[in-house]
């Protein structure tokens, strides 16, 4: 969904103040609201939440569909170059350019380094198991946020949410079902989880890339990176796209740049630990995808698998939003 993310664009964790942004929103000025007035924008912001989680699994059962036809790191490339042209006329009509430019030049190769192993491990994971399947194990990403934000960036976390980061591996676990995976690909699984460890370590650099580059700046060029190298690689394997398939190309930069869009606005009308929640809707439009397009039902120890993994994300923000700490939002499958 995640590549979000969407936007994934590739979706960049956002908070609710000084929010990362393709479009550079500024949140609303809440303290100037009355209680029924910010209850109502907190409704629209969870309204818009849900609905750009659904374009966004719209635009990962899209990628499923290519992946058939197209490599992996093909349609990494050519996911990020739709979105990156659907991002110029913004730019072009705000006139912006010079928020496009980098600071920290070798982190944002890092970050899209990071991009390329992360979406083209989604592609490969989602060709062979069910959407279902691959959001279960790409929505524990927040619990290893929280894991890696430790060494990474010196956080302190509390002993309930190491609770629910070693509760949640356990619903990976039982997502994975090692002692009976008939029908289940341990390769591609290993590829979800490499995603996920990709995400996680993506997600953590914005917060240092935040504080020289403007939201525009990172999302502008993650995507032409991405791009770039993803189809430098890709080259021995390239194939040639038929007018036939730019229709789906161009359904994934319209949900993709949609998804991105929506997930602004939630995050300007509530905060994180409001709309976050809401993003674990994913793991639902999977299922109906799944089931409706593909014919393939939800086991029972998917289905339990993802209630620990989804539980476990929720106490994690619950946590933070008790502590009054900036919380993280929660990952998204790719876009």
């Amino acid at each position: 969904m995640a590549c979000v993310q969407f936007l994934s664009t590739v979706r960049v964790p956002l908070s609710y103040n000084g929010a990362p942004s393709t479009m550079s929103r500024q949140p609303l000025p809440i303290e100037n609201l009355t209680v029924r007035e910010r209850s109502q924008e907190r409704l629209r912001g969870i309204a818009f939440m849900v609905a750009a989680v659904f374009v966004f699994s719209i635009m990962d059962s899209l990628m499923k569909r290519l992946s058939s036809h197209y490599g992996p790191l093909q349609i990494s490339c050519l996911r990020c170059i739709s979105s990156w042209l659907f991002l110029l006329p913004p730019i072009a009509w705000q006139r912006t350019w010079a928020t496009l430019r980098p600071s920290n030049p070798r982190l944002h190769l890092f970050r899209a380094v990071l991009g390329i192993g992360m979406l083209s491990s989604f592609v490969f994971a989602v060709h062979r198991l069910s959407l279902a399947q691959t959001y279960s194990l790409f929505l524990a990403a927040p619990l290893l946020m929280t894991a890696l934000s430790v060494p990474i960036h010196g956080e302190k976390v509390t002993g309930k949410r190491w609770a629910a980061v070693i509760v949640g591996l356990g619903g990976v676990l039982i997502i994975l079902h090692p002692w009976d995976n008939r029908g289940f690909s341990m390769i591609a699984a290993s590829a979800a989880a490499i995603a996920t460890i990709c995400y996680s370590l993506s997600a953590l650099t914005v917060r240092t890339l935040g504080r020289g580059n403007s939201s525009m700046s990172m999302v502008f060029w993650y995507l032409l990176l991405v791009s770039i190298g993803s189809g430098v690689l890709a080259i021995g394997d390239w194939r040639p796209v038929p007018v036939s398939d730019w229709g789906w190309l161009i359904g994934i930069g319209v949900t993709g740049a949609l998804g991105q869009m929506w997930l602004i606005d939630a995050f300007r009308r509530a905060p994180p630990s409001v709309v976050g929640p809401f993003e674990y809707t994913a793991i639902l439009w999977a299922f109906g995808i799944d089931w409706i397009f593909w014919s393939a039902s939800p086991t029972a120890s998917l289905l339990i698998g993802a209630c620990i993994v989804v539980a476990s994300g929720i106490v994690v923000i619950v946590d933070e939003r008790r502590l009054g700490q900036l919380a993280l939002s929660p990952a998204s499958p790719p876009p």
